[in-house]
């Protein structure tokens, strides 16, 4: 029982960490982001996808993380977005909770991740997210965003996903990449001089956040 109740505890602060900056969250939305904790600790017990300190710092670390993205741009309902080299599922499946009128498609090559990815979006009743397991370069379709986190430099990613971007422009911002990274970036995207940079911090309050940005690289529609 006192498992069950530091649990309970643990997840109240974890959602009002969320609900901190999204406080317009629907009931089924708190539903789906208080069941997270439980399902990657279950889960990462057999298959080890998430370090141990980051599981127990899921909500800061990966979620919050993940939902950067959506201080940088709302996608509108229809909204096809790609999620490259999604790891655990992020930053997909908290984007797939937020925005429940778009669909994600998860592409990892590691199986294992997957696996759990799976069960995730299972446990949770996700029904506008599926998964790829392949590597990128073989995966099929076009989409309005890209986002991912950190998986490559900026160039070698632009190469992974080229042909995917769809020609229709359906938001103010033009079809492209939204990229979770940390540090210095300058070199990696001198030759990307339409790249805009955000900082996580003028979103998020946590010194977790520091270093980290999303980076947002417009692409043109190749046919």
């Amino acid at each position: 029982m006192h498992n069950n109740l530091s649990i309970f505890v643990q997840n109240k602060k974890s959602m009002e960490l969320i609900l901190k900056y999204f406080p317009n969250l629907t009931e089924n939305q708190i539903d789906k982001f208080s069941k997270l904790e439980g399902l990657y600790q279950d889960w990462n017990l057999k298959i080890n996808v998430v370090s141990r300190k980051d599981i127990d710092e899921l909500y800061l670390r990966h979620v919050l993380h993940s939902l950067a993205i959506a201080k940088v741009i709302e996608f509108k309902p229809g909204t096809k977005i790609l999620d490259v080299g999604t790891g655990g599922g992020f930053p997909g499946i908290p984007l797939a909770i937020l925005y429940p009128e778009c669909s994600f498609h998860l592409v990892d090559s590691i199986a294992k991740k997957l696996k759990v990815v799976d069960e995730v979006v299972e446990g949770l009743g996700l029904e506008n997210v599926k998964t790829t397991n392949k590597r990128v370069e073989e995966t099929k379709g076009s989409y309005d965003f890209i986002v991912s986190r950190a998986v490559a430099a900026m160039p070698t990613f632009v190469h992974w996903i080229k042909g995917k971007i769809a020609k229709k422009q359906n938001h103010e911002l033009k079809n492209g990449i939204m990229y979770l990274k940390g540090g210095d970036l300058s070199e990696e995207l001198q030759d990307y001089k339409n790249a805009t940079i955000y900082e996580i911090p003028d979103f998020f309050e946590e010194d977790f956040f520091e270093t980290k940005k999303v980076v947002y690289l417009p692409l043109k529609y190749k046919g």
